[in-house]
């Protein structure tokens, strides 16, 4: 299934949780001797929701919140018969979060996800900063030749890390080279998620995204809602309350900054293909 071409292979877990889900996700995601996914995610149950999304990358580490992937979770639940609900809880390592369903003959076609708030203190992204905050402040990063350069971004979470920064043209941007930079620089001790924004006009946005554990992805459920509130404080797009367009390489997302301060993230969810999969003996 993906969100705007941020693609996991999902496992109903239910009845039976999957042994070593990392080395598994490992396994699955790579693009030419698994499946091919940014992750893999895994439905269980929960004592305190109406499900329970465990959510792995694809470099096997664990990730506390994917906001494209809760989406599909919830129309996995629902196509599948799991619930009847339109609206379920999803219990996250972030929090447990509501999702609000679309449905359309029978089937999900998006879904709405109340994020929580953004997360600004330096402190609890974590990043390794002076200051309480890190908004649109210039950052120095360190090259692998020991060199440094300076970019100017801003630092939120969304459950997990994000450094949101601002270019002329996003299909130009070097996502990959300043993406695995920061994303491994020590100033972030848990790593992060990169995003590069280019505004469109003051209601559309697009975006790419370095993340955290799997490289570039097509979207980022996480990265839009920081993109989101990144470009409504700084004044660069959005109104509070109101829907902005934030366009990922895989498609449109839009995110909604209320305000009190909560997060909605809407968008599609799509499920491409069914199967099975024989996993090896020894998975180690």
């Amino acid at each position: 299934m993906h969100g705007c071409g941020n693609d996991y292979v999902y496992v109903n877990c239910m009845e039976k949780m999957l042994p070593q889900p990392g080395k598994i996700s490992e396994l699955v995601s790579h693009r030419r001797f698994g499946v091919g996914s940014d992750g893999l995610i895994c439905i269980c149950p929960s004592e305190k929701a109406d499900f329970r999304m465990r959510m792995f990358n694809a470099d096997a580490s664990e990730g506390k919140m994917c906001g494209n992937g809760s989406r599909c979770v919830a129309k996995f639940v629902y196509d599948k018969g799991l619930t009847k609900k339109d609206t379920i809880t999803l219990e996250t390592l972030a929090g447990i979060k509501t999702i609000h369903m679309t449905v359309q003959n029978g089937k999900v076609t998006e879904a709405e996800v109340a994020m929580g708030k953004a997360e600004t203190r330096t402190q609890l992204i974590p990043m390794q900063w002076d200051a309480e905050t890190c908004i649109n402040q210039g950052v120095t990063f360190t090259r692998p030749d020991g060199s440094t350069f300076q970019v100017q971004g801003t630092a939120v979470s969304m459950g997990n890390p994000h450094f949101v920064l601002f270019v002329d043209e996003v299909e130009t941007a070097p996502v990959e080279e300043v993406g695995r930079i920061i994303e491994t620089s020590p100033v972030f001790p848990e790593q992060v998620n990169v995003e590069f924004v280019q505004v469109i006009d003051a209601n559309h946005v697009k975006f790419r995204v370095w993340e955290r554990g799997s490289g570039e992805t097509w979207a980022c459920g996480t990265g839009a809602c920081a993109v989101g509130y990144t470009v409504l404080t700084l004044g660069k797009a959005g109104k509070p309350g109101e829907f902005v367009k934030v366009e990922a390489k895989g498609g449109m997302l839009q995110v909604k900054v209320q305000p009190d301060g909560e997060i909605i993230l809407k968008g599609p969810a799509t499920t491409v293909f069914e199967g099975e999969m024989e996993l090896p003996d020894n998975l180690d």
